[in-house]
């Protein structure tokens, strides 16, 4: 198993290659080798593309090629904050790197903050702790959709800091984490809260086995995840709404190598999830929140020859003591190259996306949990069950008839269980968008899409991408309001001279229109930004989003940033 050091955003990571039990990454092997490669990532700042909201499907098609690896520069969003409020700088990772310090800080209008430092301590050839500390934020005037000319005192301020150190041992890498992060922001005018603060943090330990001519090999780790969730009645005038989730998460495989070219593994992860705070109803003593435990097992083949990438598996997701106790979806990747650069795939996928309180925040931090049932007190909430990808199939082709050049042309079909999506809600008026609540229904949409990219040496990249989505609901339609109908993204990067990195880029995403009910504005959002190297070590940047000032929505409701700007300085030492 291959084994590299990378510091990735600034967090040095100790990353194996194993296949995880719900997303399996298949990468080209040497089995002829037994090295170990440790790269070290200099921070070498430059504009990255706009966020999206964490509602599209994930559609990773195989990616294989037997020629000479050639690095990708594009961009890639960020997941730091909301994407319809602010646009924090991230630096472009280069290789290889000598500096351990960065520094970076930048200031916009609409108050828009960035602030980052990262250290990599080398302690000794086996030992390394990476520190890091960011902030990133904003504060200002918006205005309100659906609504003329009403602004809109916004403010979200994400905080996180983390600590990550490694040890080498001749066979074992052992990896250990903490992470913390506080988020505060508020809620638009006549919301049924006013702001909300989400509190979180995390303990990791693991062992990876690095020896991949052994026969046998074997990864494991445990991970201590707390989260809370400071107001989760519709009136956060009471005291003590908050709730506690608390998931103590067990990963490991084993992996035995047939020859060469074939292995099998059986991955199991543990989830057990604890509950504790406002989780019942005082009256009554209806419990809402009940501690249950997922396992999830994924045993798996897998055939890596010079034509042939084969992985064959099944996902088994067992639930106790809340939703469905049993489900199975398949996983199976088959791929053919032919002509050296020439790629025939299919895929089919599946699997538990557990939707803990980290991913409710990803998927809209301004969703409220969802009531416990119609004949509840006004303000008692549940826990949504976990979604479940029945299936995700995609057939696609992709190539590179040219050096530096790739195309891939993909479609596929997804069908999910408990689709967690939101909705807005208010009686009187459904544009005011009083509160938004989670909800589920069971979904399914087919999609096709395209993509090609150019890159000449390291002075132009272009890229482009268009996927069209048909959504469907059997039940509750109202779902399909933030749900993209068509995205298409397209960027430029030129760099003309060493020190200059120029970034233009497009986005547009539609969504679905709901007949009486919602249709959001299509984002569109035209952006450019560059960095410039001063002097060694020192650089500025400056990024401007929404060039053609439109007004659109990420969130239902919530508006966006009109033209926007962000620049600072940035140190490597």
């Amino acid at each position: 198993m291959k084994r590299s050091h990378y510091i990735i955003g600034g967090l040095a990571l100790a990353i194996s290659m194993p296949s995880c039990l719900q997303a399996q990454t298949t990468q080209p092997k040497d089995t002829t080798m037994n090295r170990t490669v440790i790269v070290e990532q200099e921070y070498n700042p430059d504009i990255m593309d706009a966020s999206k909201v964490n509602v599209l499907p994930k559609v990773e098609e195989p990616t294989v090629s037997k020629k000479e690896v050639e690095y990708a520069t594009t961009f890639f969003p960020a997941t730091s904050v909301p994407a319809g409020l602010m646009r924090p700088y991230t630096g472009k990772e280069i290789q290889p790197g000598t500096t351990p310090g960065y520094v970076r800080a930048g200031y916009g209008n609409y108050g828009n903050l960035d602030v980052l430092a990262n250290y990599l301590f080398r302690l000794s050839k086996k030992d390394k702790l990476n520190v890091r500390f960011q902030m990133d934020g904003m504060d200002g005037k918006l205005t309100l959709p659906f609504i003329d000319g009403e602004k809109w005192n916004a403010f979200y301020y994400r905080t996180r800091a983390n600590v990550d150190y490694t040890h080498q041992f001749d066979k074992l890498d052992l990896n250990i984490a903490g992470n913390f992060e506080l988020s505060n922001f508020n809620f638009q005018p006549e919301s049924v809260n006013s702001k909300q603060k989400f509190t979180s943090g995390d303990f990791h330990a693991g062992i990876h086995f690095i020896d991949e001519t052994a026969p046998l090999r074997f990864n494991a780790e445990t991970n201590l995840l707390m989260y809370e969730r400071q107001h989760n009645m519709f009136n956060e005038s009471e005291a003590n709404t908050g709730i506690k989730e608390t998931i103590i998460r067990t990963k490991g495989d084993v992996t035995g190598a047939i020859g060469d070219q074939q292995l099998i593994t059986i991955a199991l992860e543990m989830n057990n999830l604890l509950y504790s705070g406002y989780t019942k109803n005082v009256s009554t003593g209806d419990e809402y929140f009940k501690n249950y435990t997922t396992l999830l097992l994924n045993p798996y083949y897998e055939l890596d020859n010079d034509d042939w990438k084969l992985h064959i598996g099944a996902n088994v997701d067992l639930s106790f003591g809340f939703d469905k106790s049993f489900r199975i979806s398949p996983d199976i990747t088959a791929q053919y190259i032919f002509s050296d650069s020439y790629i025939v795939y299919a895929k089919a996928t599946g699997g538990k996306q557990l939707n803990d309180f980290r991913r409710l925040e990803n998927i809209c931090p301004y969703g409220e949990l969802p009531e416990a049932n119609t004949t509840a007190t006004l303000g008692y909430v549940q826990r949504p069950y976990d979604t479940y990808e029945q299936i995700n199939g995609s057939i696609g082709f992709k190539a590179s008839p040219y050096p530096g050049l790739w195309f891939n042309v993909f479609g596929g079909y997804q069908n999910l269980k408990n689709d967690l999506s939101y909705l807005g809600f208010d009686p009187s008026n459904i544009h005011s968008g009083s509160y938004l609540s989670f909800a589920q229904d069971n979904t399914n949409n087919l999609y096709l899409g395209g993509e090609i990219s150019y890159d000449y040496k390291d002075i132009l990249g272009i890229s482009a991408k268009y996927t069209y989505r048909n959504w469907d609901s059997k039940t509750e339609e109202y779902l399909l309001a933030v749900k993209p109908v068509s995205e298409m993204s397209f960027n430029v990067r030129i760099h003309p001279i060493s020190a200059l990195n120029i970034n233009l880029g497009y986005d547009y995403i539609n969504r679905k229109e709901v007949k009486e009910y919602a249709k959001m504005t299509a984002i569109n959002d035209l952006h450019i930004g560059a960095s410039y190297n001063v002097f060694k070590g020192v650089s500025v940047y400056a990024q401007v989003h929404n060039l053609l000032n439109k007004k659109y929505q990420y969130y239902l409701g919530y508006p966006t940033e009109g033209f926007n700007f962000l620049g600072g300085l940035s140190f490597r030492f």
